[in-house]
């Protein structure tokens, strides 16, 4: 008698062997398909992806929100712009967005002749929203460290409309031996509201991204608060140490761990 395949046998065999993959990723994969086409719920939760990177491209600081939450953080803070007039120019030119106007050079200028060790930067970049969400919470994290640690801060400076190289300006112009700037990062399909966390030791206007170091996908569902602020210190401590950042400085964190 020929033998039956069992029912479960034959749900195994019809199972997307992607599905299970879907449990460690938040990418697009394993959608399915209806005919030649993807399922109505995947296409419906595609174009909601797509609206929601395109509305945080063009959101706003909630600049009220963001000062109270530094006042109770007791941390100082100056509020400058960059060359770019609107949200139209910074994304049209981008290199409008790396300097600061002329009226912010002249605030920061005038803020204090006292050398520092950092300079914190907060900048909407192309993810205001990412700023709005993390941005405090991950200072929360990293604030005690740098202060246990003895390094002295300049006034956090909040750049509307400022791409990452602004902090090279803004560093210098703070006199800071090493500037730190948090941004939005571009958003995409799985992640609208990543934060970006850029430093850069001596800054100051003409250097490239080679002269930096990034940690990227700071978000609950990306890199969490705690590890991003660990991160963050560990290099923030070689680059003073070693008294420079970019290609030359490793991150050797988890292999001291190990």
């Amino acid at each position: 008698m020929e033998h039956l395949p069992k029912l479960a046998d034959l749900e195994n065999s019809s199972a997307d062997p992607w599905s299970s993959l879907k449990a460690f990723t938040s990418a697009r994969i394993a959608l399915g398909r209806t005919g030649t086409s993807v399922p109505l719920k995947e296409s419906l939760a595609f174009k909601l992806a797509h609206a929601h990177a395109r509305d945080a491209v063009y959101s706003v600081l909630q600049l009220e929100k963001i000062a109270k939450e530094l006042q109770l953080l007791n941390l100082p803070f100056i509020l400058v712009q960059s060359q770019a007039n609107n949200r139209q120019d910074y994304l049209q030119r981008p290199d409008l967005g790396r300097k600061l106007n002329f009226s912010s050079r002249e605030q920061l200028a005038t803020l204090s002749a006292d050398e520092c060790d950092i300079a914190i930067i907060i900048a909407d970049g192309l993810s205001a929203t990412a700023i709005n969400e993390h941005a405090i919470p991950l200072l929360h994290f990293l604030l005690p460290k740098l202060q246990q640690a003895g390094f002295t801060l300049a006034p956090v400076t909040i750049v509307e409309r400022a791409r990452v190289a602004v902090s090279d300006e803004t560093g210098q112009l703070l006199k800071a031996k090493l500037s730190l700037i948090l941004i939005g990062e571009r958003p995409g399909l799985s992640s609208p509201n990543s934060l970006g966390a850029y430093f850069t030791y001596a800054p100051k206007p003409g250097l490239t991204d080679e002269s930096r170091n990034c940690i990227s996908n700071i978000r609950p569902h990306g890199l969490p608060y705690d590890l991003a602020a660990d991160k963050i210190f560990y290099l923030i401590q070689e680059a003073s140490r070693k008294q420079l950042t970019g290609v030359a400085l490793k991150d050797e964190m988890d292999l001291l761990q190990g």
